[in-house]
């Protein structure tokens, strides 16, 4: 048991990751928590930026292939996560809203999503994907709400590809610029977190959501929201 306490705690240490799994351990983590609920305490900001620092020894590890096709390779890992979160909220969603709370799932986080995909529509995945929490379970909400695939899949791409080559172009130049930067890891990291999670956060506990006022347990519309009357002149 203190062994895999030991593991998931190293899960959330990018220096780690990068060290003890390369771009393999990298890519499973993207999967993870673009594609899967339970990968959503995952550390993808902070990941892909320090991966971005130590891109050169990921592809000195990976057949010398350039530091474009690894980053390259990340986004598409990122898309195909997004679609198994869409296929599984098109087929699971009912039962999601259903699911009764546990460590790996809360429900809240469910609604969140939801409330953000209402309030941004499409372009709720390409931001979810700079949002942590939010961007595991946006797919998984365009799914429970029928998004269309064409649509869905487009925002999918787009967010993915910008949000990995920002992320790790954004540490591979600083890393170059500023050749201490891996001095000062734990401090970058920590930072990065707070900037990303903060938002998050504050909406977590102090949002309150009317998302609850017009959806049942299982997801279902149970009243039409209040359609304000237009004022003729």
């Amino acid at each position: 048991m203190d062994q895999i306490i030991e593991f998931f705690k190293h899960l959330i240490d990018p220096k780690w990751i990068i060290a003890h799994g390369g771009l393999y351990l990298i890519l499973g983590i993207v999967f993870a928590e673009t594609g899967l609920f339970v990968g959503f305490f995952l550390p993808g900001d902070s990941l892909l930026f320090v991966a971005g620092i130590y891109g050169q020894e990921l592809s000195d590890h990976f057949f010398n292939v350039p530091f474009v096709v690894i980053m390259t390779m990340i986004a598409v890992t990122g898309v195909i996560g997004n679609m198994v979160g869409y296929w599984f909220g098109k087929k699971s969603g009912p039962l999601l809203f259903k699911r009764k709370d546990t460590f790996l799932f809360k429900k809240k986080h469910l609604w969140q999503a939801k409330e953000f995909y209402d309030k941004y529509g499409g372009g709720a995945i390409f931001i979810s994907r700079f949002l942590p929490v939010v961007r595991t379970f946006a797919p998984i909400v365009a799914g429970i709400v029928n998004m269309e695939r064409k649509k869905f899949m487009f925002w999918n791409v787009i967010g993915s590809f910008c949000w990995v080559f920002s992320m790790m172009l954004a540490g591979h130049y600083l890393d170059k610029a500023f050749p201490n930067l891996k001095e000062h890891l734990e401090w970058i990291i920590i930072i990065i977190i707070v900037i990303t999670t903060l938002p998050v956060a504050i909406k977590f506990i102090f949002g309150k959501s009317p998302i609850h006022s017009h959806f049942d347990e299982f997801g279902n519309p149970i009243e039409q929201p209040p359609v304000k009357e237009e004022i003729k002149s």
